[in-house]
């Protein structure tokens, strides 16, 4: 069975209710980036980034996949299917995908603030008095920046497994992740799906951009597989 690996962003839970990374104005939900997704921010005001984080885990409670999610999660009929996702939400499991590596972490998880293979599920508000068994506090399983990105090596190694390479939903601005393509065979087919796609420099495979929705674009790229 052939390998399809697919790099999925932002792009592809947008239609399910969840907004994109940030806003035109540089701010995620009216707030510095800084301040909630790194690591000095939480250092400086934990209490909001909780809180961020607990909104965030709501919303993410009340949404659904969509038709770009089920299809991925068809296409594992057919192919040999790993996602490699750029999103904390869970709608590549919901909608049935079992492959799927997380870069940022997940927004369903905590972890210990000192041992970080100390990881639980979590679904209900993250507050400051929650610790591990040894009483360091808990916080959100999400990769913020300035930090390592632990999953690096196991989605290079995908993507050099490739037979089929496809991005869904990414502006391919955030590093490690947007540079991950790169590491495909040269002769390795790469599908790129996003209504307003960014110029992809120095990329020697065969390419071909579907400027559409998730939705739209998985269902025109799985003809495209299925016919091959």
């Amino acid at each position: 069975m052939k390998k399809l690996v697919v790099l999925t962003g932002a792009g592809i839970s947008a239609e399910s209710g969840i907004k994109t990374f940030r806003d035109a104005d540089g701010l995620w939900e009216g707030h510095d980036i800084m301040e909630v997704a790194s690591p000095i921010g939480w250092k400086k005001n934990p209490e909001l980034v909780l809180d961020f984080y607990n909104k965030r885990r709501k919303l993410l409670l009340e949404v659904n996949p969509n038709q770009g999610h089920f299809i991925l999660a068809e296409l594992a009929s057919h192919f040999d299917v790993h996602i490699i996702t750029q999103n904390v939400d869970n709608l590549h499991e919901k909608a049935g995908s079992k492959n799927v590596l997380h870069l940022h972490g997940e927004l369903l998880k905590v972890r210990s603030t000192k041992d970080e293979k100390y990881i639980l599920d979590w679904q209900d508000d993250l507050l400051s008095n929650h610790t591990d068994p040894n009483g360091f506090p808990l916080r959100p399983h999400i990769v913020w920046f300035g930090e390592d990105v632990p999953a690096i090596e196991e989605a290079i190694d995908l993507a050099e497994q490739a037979d089929f390479f496809v991005v869904v939903g990414t502006s391919l601005q955030v590093y490690p992740a947007a540079g991950i393509m790169h590491y495909t065979k040269s002769e390795t087919p790469v599908f790129y799906i996003d209504p307003n796609p960014a110029s992809v420099l120095e990329l020697a495979n065969p390419l071909e951009i579907i400027p559409m929705s998730g939705s739209e674009g998985m269902a025109v790229l799985k003809q495209r597989l299925l016919n091959l």
